[in-house]
């Protein structure tokens, strides 16, 4: 992930201590991209993700709670809502 796209993708938190760590995070290594499609999509990838701070609020059994280190750190993305998913993926997939 080139730092442009991190920076667009992360733009809503561009004005927040923590942007640069996860500018730097996200642009540290290999990442894959996915479009995940069907009835309650975001929903279901949420509950499989678990919560974003994975010491505190991810469940065990979620990839969050039994892989994440940090809440900066967790490990996995989903979008919250339909125009966040279609802002994501207009960025991540540009050519769909």
């Amino acid at each position: 992930v080139d730092d442009a796209l991190a920076r667009a993708h992360y733009a809503e938190h561009a004005e927040k201590p923590f942007f640069g760590s996860l500018v730097e995070f996200i642009t540290s290594g290999p990442v894959v991209a996915a479009i995940v499609e069907g009835p309650r999509a975001i929903a279901a990838w949420r509950q499989l993700a678990g919560g974003t701070d994975p010491v505190e609020k991810a469940t065990p059994g979620t990839i969050r709670g039994d892989f994440g280190l940090e809440t900066q750190f967790n490990l996995v993305h989903g979008s919250d809502s339909p125009e966040s998913a279609a802002r994501e993926i207009g960025l991540w997939f540009p050519a769909l």
